[in-house]
């Protein structure tokens, strides 16, 4: 459901009853009404692949993770095959997909949980009991609201928490794995079902913030994609482990050969994160990009979420 958040403005002519106040507040504080996918009806969305590595689980703060089976993919964004686009132009890549190339072949050899949504701000509180996203702009809040205003290392320090709180590790995804995952198996530059929508799949520019929905929204209510992970297109930016660095810079060190299990530089200035948010183009939507038109310096805070990995062998 496509809630909306009715913005009042008081005035002499205009009154609130206390029951509608009431009313609206328990659905700010309930999520907009919504609630996030169970673990039966994710179950049912699953490959056989995944249900061979292990069942769906859910973990001590409510939150659904399902495994990811290991395999090889095609990372990033080949350049254009035809030379030439409709109406006689040279084709181009899609803004900022330069960051993306060269395109080449990543191997995930063990598999791997990961959340089916994206932390949620209820699930934040009860971990590290704070709430970054109170009093800030372009938000709203609810339970089951993606967690914003979220950095790098706040993300990290969540994982850490929540290890420790179920003694069994959990980290962020690395660039590789959230794109294996994003991708589901697809080629296309989105994760959607042959003939879908993208806006039946995420929360952007065109259904949210110029529809007047500035905000992060509630998680799990657009389609998941094969592997049952919902709102990995848009909605918030999605923090990972590694650092941000140039995938020719990798493939040149490895000679060229498949990446296994890449986890990017050892160092830099700026942590990757993917997925795209609530005020992006489609483009910056895409299952290979990884920045918004390729600013690697562009981190809104009012769009920075994150995503957990949970390792197979740590699972109770």
């Amino acid at each position: 459901m496509n809630s909306r958040v009715t913005r009042w403005s008081l005035t002499s002519s205009t009154t609130i009853s206390t029951t509608a106040f009431a009313v609206l507040l328990i659905i700010m504080i309930s999520g907009c009404g919504s609630s996030l996918p169970d673990a039966s009806a994710v179950r049912k969305q699953m490959t056989a692949e995944q249900l061979a590595v292990a069942e769906p689980v859910v973990n001590s703060i409510g939150m659904t993770l399902v495994p990811i089976p290991a395999g090889e993919f095609s990372m990033g964004t080949a350049a254009p095959t035809d030379t030439k686009a409709k109406g006689g132009k040279k084709a181009e890549l899609p803004p900022g997909a330069k960051a993306e190339q060269p395109q080449h072949k990543a191997s995930i050899t063990k598999p791997f949980f990961i959340s089916i949504c994206e932390v949620t701000q209820g699930q934040y509180e009860q971990v590290l009991r704070e709430a970054p996203w109170k009093g800030q702009p372009l938000t709203i809040e609810g339970k089951n609201i993606a967690a914003s205003y979220v950095s790098w290392d706040k993300a990290v320090e969540f994982c850490k928490k929540l290890s420790e709180l179920e003694n069994v590790r959990y980290r962020l995804p690395t660039e590789a794995e959230w794109e294996f995952a994003c991708r589901a198996g697809t080629t296309s530059a989105f994760s959607l079902d042959d003939g879908g929508k993208l806006t039946d799949y995420a929360w952007f520019d065109q259904n949210a913030y110029k529809d007047g929905e500035q905000y992060a929204h509630a998680a799990g209510q657009k389609k998941p994609n094969a592997f049952g992970l919902y709102d990995m297109h848009g909605n918030v930016w999605e923090w990972c482990s590694d650092w941000y660095g140039s995938y020719a810079d990798r493939i040149a060190k490895n000679k060229n050969s498949a990446l296994v299990d890449p986890t990017g530089p050892t160092k830099g200035w700026q942590h990757a994160w993917r997925g795209g948010g609530f005020a992006e183009n489609p483009s910056n939507l895409r299952s290979a990009c990884r920045n918004s038109y390729g600013r690697v310096d562009y981190r809104p805070e009012f769009m920075a979420g994150f995503r957990v990995v949970k390792e197979v062998d740590s699972v109770k």
